[in-house]
């Protein structure tokens, strides 16, 4: 269950991330709100993972889907760049969260 509660706590920092760029410096209400919703609801589902699994590994995987999640979010619907190199260091990150969670023995 652990791992569902991260999966979950990553999906939720993607919304957290999205609402704060729509929210343009907490100016628009709406957005603000998205934003402090999902980063509460984030750390909450992040805090009942790291009951279970290993702080190092959590904190890994957690940050990786927050950020590959946010990149292809940004190119898909932001306009972002999506050139070569962003896609080779998407797909180091991803190998990195991987690899962390492989060693980590949970």
């Amino acid at each position: 269950m652990a791992w569902f509660f991260l999966l979950i706590a990553g999906f939720a920092e993607i919304g957290s991330v999205i609402s704060l760029k729509l929210a343009d410096g907490f100016t628009k209400f709406f957005p603000s709100v998205a934003c402090l919703l999902f980063g509460s609801l984030s750390f909450y589902f992040l805090s009942l993972s790291l009951t279970v699994l290993p702080v190092g590994t959590a904190y890994a995987i957690w940050t990786g889907i927050g950020s590959i999640g946010s990149v292809l979010v940004g190119m898909l619907f932001f306009n972002e760049p999506k050139d070569r190199k962003r896609i080779v260091l998407i797909a180091c990150i991803t190998i990195g969260a991987v690899g962390v969670k492989i060693t980590s023995g949970q």
